[in-house]
């Protein structure tokens, strides 16, 4: 059995290098919603100059992918945070094509994987097109989501990129999905229910009875 990596010691140690160097690089940052954004941005606003990508097709129905980009946007002007946002187009019907075949697979299998690649590798190429020193993604803080496989993707994206960095990281350690959950009941966020594609919220569905 391969021994895990705990991405959150690297990031620790990237983190330390950067504060050696006495530079600001710049951080492309995808984000999946508010609430994820919280304790991956308190962790390493101090470090980067962020810009967050939302490029999150994945999310069905429409209407719960514009209330998580509005939460998002509505906490950084809670919080006076200088980040632009970069939006794209939502297109749910194109996205879902990839995943199809593995439509009757549970979350965290394959389906998943293939999902992450798509968003990440989308986000990485703009990126490196624009010059960002580093690209990254929240989605580790979250329980459900393996930061193995995102890390590994997102190592193998770097292989594939001749400027941008990936930025390693493991947000759930270190009791990291509570302290994010703090933050969202102190700016009364709202808390989705299910990942985001519509296989989640078919089975959020039949969960409800619905």
């Amino acid at each position: 059995m391969e021994n895990k990596v705990n991405y959150q010691k690297e990031l620790e140690k990237t983190l330390q290098k950067i504060k050696e160097s006495g530079t600001k690089p710049t951080l492309l940052l995808h984000a999946c919603c508010g609430p994820c954004f919280t304790l991956p941005h308190e962790e390493i606003k101090d470090y980067f100059k962020i810009t967050v990508i939302y490029n999150n097709s994945n999310i069905y129905p429409e209407e719960e992918y514009c209330r998580r980009l509005n939460e998002l946007k509505k906490y950084l002007k809670e919080i006076s945070a200088d980040i632009e946002v970069i939006e794209f187009p939502y297109d749910n019907l194109n996205y879902n094509k990839d995943l199809e075949p593995y439509a009757d697979m549970p979350e965290g299998m394959e389906r998943c994987r293939i999902c992450f690649q798509k968003r990440l590798g989308f986000g990485y190429s703009y990126a490196e097109e624009h010059g960002f020193d580093y690209f990254g993604t929240v989605m580790t803080i979250s329980r459900y989501k393996n930061s193995q496989v995102i890390n590994q993707i997102g190592y193998e994206l770097e292989k594939q990129h001749k400027h941008t960095k990936w930025l390693p990281a493991d947000f759930k350690k270190n009791d990291g999905y509570n302290k994010s959950l703090k933050i969202v009941r102190e700016h009364e966020m709202y808390f989705q229910e299910y990942c985001g594609c519509k296989y989640s919220y078919q089975k959020m569905k039949e969960k409800h009875g619905e």
